[in-house]
């Protein structure tokens, strides 16, 4: 598996070896480190994902799942009975669920483990045999969100330069991080951006820095730089400017949570980048795997929003440098907003582009099910 990873992806975000070690780069250390972390176990990748260490919407689910697969491949013994390890299993995957509560990749994931876990118990009578059947799945899982992203790349870049065919480039905006540091690899919103440009029809890519824990310029620049792909970053708060230049074509973000109307969750400061679209007339498009979907939610009022430490806005280096701020200041430091269906262009998945029909919501749950048949 290590051989696979490093071959289909731009970094190795996950060094993983078959079930007996795994390793997860350390996000918060680029660009300027590029080392690891082990995980051992699910105590070690529910840290991981708290911390930020791991980090992106579909990239916390693939390290839930890996941590677990990880710890039951190297249990030395487990004496209990079938059902024992069915117990032992989802207890971990709840436990790893609540490590971030925004993004619902992770407990899509969890509940897509959990009817392997049942599925395995209905025909196993050994622990191991279920054990190994969640290993084989949590595998599975890495792989295919790969083939994910591309998809979701194809798909935007053929919608985008189909769209804005009067133009002989474009240049897009993004937002916090979104490609091979956030996923399993190539990305959502960023790998879109990789799409086009392996087409020759990108001029520029402009990246925020993305306020507090600049995901933007540490990861997506890194990333950008990386490839050779033309881009610029810029200040949050210079986006609107950029954009009344008539510099930004587009607008493509990621997601960690999006509900059936198509409220979308993102990192915070999305809000305000498809409110100054808006009055710009800039197309703003979210990327983001139908795993992304929460249809249980009628509307974003109902998606749980994380707050982060105080110290990630006060102190430098993400909290854990230097206090810069007033002492006693009080602080809001939400880690997502909600970005209203109404700003919203359309939304590119891996199974092809979510549309409005002369509406400001978009009716998830028709698409869902007509791509499922």
């Amino acid at each position: 598996m290590w051989e696979w990873i490093a071959q289909e992806t731009q970094y190795c975000i996950f060094a993983y070896n078959l079930g007996r070690t795994y390793s997860a780069l350390k996000n918060r250390k680029l660009p300027l480190e590029t080392t690891y972390v082990d995980i051992r176990n699910a105590t070690d990748g529910w840290s991981a994902i708290r911390d930020m260490v791991v980090r992106g919407a579909p990239a916390i689910a693939i390290a839930a799942a890996l941590s677990l697969a990880v710890e039951v491949s190297n249990l030395e013994a487990f004496e209990g009975t079938s059902d024992d390890a069915v117990s032992f299993l989802n207890k971990k995957l709840e436990y790893l669920v609540s490590s971030r509560p925004t993004a619902v990749n992770l407990s899509d994931a969890a509940m897509k483990l959990k009817e392997v876990i049942s599925n395995a118990a209905a025909t196993a009578s050994e622990a191991q045999s279920i054990f190994q059947a969640y290993i084989e799945a949590a595998e599975i899982m890495l792989r295919d969100d790969v083939a994910c992203n591309k998809a979701i790349g194809s798909y935007g870049a053929s919608f985008l330069c189909h769209q804005l065919k009067n133009s002989k480039s474009l240049s897009i905006l993004t937002h916090c991080n979104t490609g091979s540091l956030a996923t399993a690899g190539y990305g959502t919103a960023l790998g879109v951006i990789r799409a086009v440009h392996a087409e020759g029809l990108l001029e520029r890519a402009y990246c925020t820095e993305t306020r507090p824990f600049n995901q933007g310029s540490r990861l997506t620049a890194f990333e950008l730089v990386h490839d050779n792909i033309p881009a610029t970053l810029v200040a949050d708060s210079a986006a609107a400017a950029l954009m009344r230049e008539g510099r930004v074509d587009a607008v493509i973000v990621g997601a960690d949570r999006v509900a059936a109307n198509g409220d979308t969750a993102n990192k915070i400061g999305t809000y305000s980048l498809a409110l100054c679209a808006m009055n710009h007339n800039i197309p703003f498009y979210v990327a983001a795997p139908l795993t992304s979907v929460d249809l249980s939610l009628s509307s974003g009022q109902e998606i749980v929003i994380e707050e982060r430490s105080q110290k990630e806005l006060t102190h430098t280096r993400g909290g854990l440098g230097e206090q810069v701020a007033a002492s006693g200041v009080s602080v809001w430091n939400p880690a997502f907003d909600v970005t209203p269906a109404n700003l919203i262009s359309g939304i590119i998945t891996e199974k092809g582009l979510v549309t409005k029909m002369n509406s400001d919501a978009f009716k998830i749950k028709d698409f869902v099910e007509k791509v499922s048949k």
